[in-house]
Order: C-alpha cells, then structure tokens, then sequence
C-alpha cells in the first residue's frame, strides 16, 4: 500500500514538474515574441523618425525660407511701442548724434529721427526706414557722401551702415519703403531742403548694414 502512495506521489511531482517546466516554456516564448514586436515597432519608428528628418533636411536645404529662426537671432524679444526712444543714429561725417523713436507721427518728429513702423529694426535683414524734418535732425543731409558711416545703437546692439547711394524721388513714392533681401538703412526727408511750406519731394539716403556689435 506504501509502495502504491509513492509511486502517486512520484506520478504527481513528474506531472506538476512537467506542468512547470512546460509553463516556463510558454512564458518565455510569449516574453520573446512580445520583444520581438516591440522591437519590430521600434525599429520602424525608428526608420520612420530617421525618414522624416531626411525629408525635412532635404526640405529646409531647398527652401532656406522654412528655416526657423534660432534665438539669437532675435534682436529684438519684446517689440517698442509708438513713441519710445529705441537708440540713437550718429553721423560722423556731419557730427550729429540724433535719438531714435519708434514711430514718424508729428510727436516723434519734433523730438529726434522716427523708424518707420512698418519697417524692420535697426540691424534686422531687410529695410530699416528712418525719418527727419530737414530743418532740424535732417538738415545737410545731402551733404552726406558715398561711402560715409552711420552708426545706429539700440538695445539689441551697435550696427554700422555705410552710405552707398543717394536720390530724389516725388513725395508719394513708395519704393522707399520696399523689402530688400539684405540688411539696409534708408533714410527720408522733405525737399527742396530750402523750400518754404510743404516740399513735394523726398530726399532719399540709402546704406547697407556692414558691421554688428
């Protein structure tokens, strides 16, 4: 009778260590197939990620314009208002250094050189516009040669311009204040400089942005 119970009791442990060993055998085919697909899915997001920053670089290469600007390259974070003192323009050859507001309505005027609002800033790729009563800021404005420095200072640096042209143009034009793919200055007032009441004309001083600070 003992000899029938332990032969069971053999029986059972053979079977339960069978079930076990079979368990485990399971568990970790399951574990392995599971990995593997995790792998699979990792391994085609990753070639998806890889794809996609190729696509975009070749993009960006193709179109420089899609470029974000990096935050260095914003010189101006917080935008003045109408009416602030932004800087200051300095004219060597005529020995004139002029505040900077933003904004040319009459108030800014009266008091210094006003930036054209719809106009990019000092330093800034593209066209800064500037303007100046001729009988005051402005005045012998003309007597500026090509190649003369202005040195505008803001906030967000010092910019030096070189004068590289000069012109007269009526006072409705508005190929003053066109976008340019590069850094310029173009500064504008009233002419005839001697004329009485209202001038019809402008007189139109450009220079391109050739040294930052």
């Amino acid at each position: 009778m003992n000899k029938v119970k332990l032969s069971r009791g053999k029986l059972s442990r053979g079977r339960l260590s069978l079930v076990t060993v079979l368990s485990l055998g399971f568990m970790v085919l399951g574990i392995g197939c599971v990995s593997g697909a995790m792998f699979n899915i990792w391994a085609q997001s990753d070639a998806e990620l890889n794809k996609l920053i190729v696509n975009s670089t070749i993009l960006v290469e193709s179109d420089p314009s899609l470029v974000l600007p990096t935050l260095d390259e914003i010189l101006y974070p917080i935008y003045p208002a109408e009416g602030d003192n932004i800087g200051s323009l300095t004219i060597p050859s005529l020995k004139r250094k002029l505040p900077i507001l933003q904004g040319t309505g009459v108030k800014e005027l009266k008091k210094g050189v006003g930036h054209f609002t719809q106009s990019v800033l000092p330093g800034e790729e593209d066209n800064c516009v500037f303007s100046g009563h001729r009988d005051t800021v402005f005045r012998q404005l003309d007597n500026l040669m090509i190649g003369d420095p202005l040195i505008v200072q803001t906030s967000a640096g010092t910019f030096t311009y070189e004068v590289d042209g000069t012109r007269i143009v009526h006072k409705d034009d508005k190929t003053v204040i066109v976008p340019t793919d590069h850094a310029i200055l173009t500064m504008t007032t009233c002419y005839p400089f001697n004329a009485l009441g209202n001038a019809p004309n402008r007189y139109i001083v450009s220079a391109v942005l050739v040294k930052s600070e």
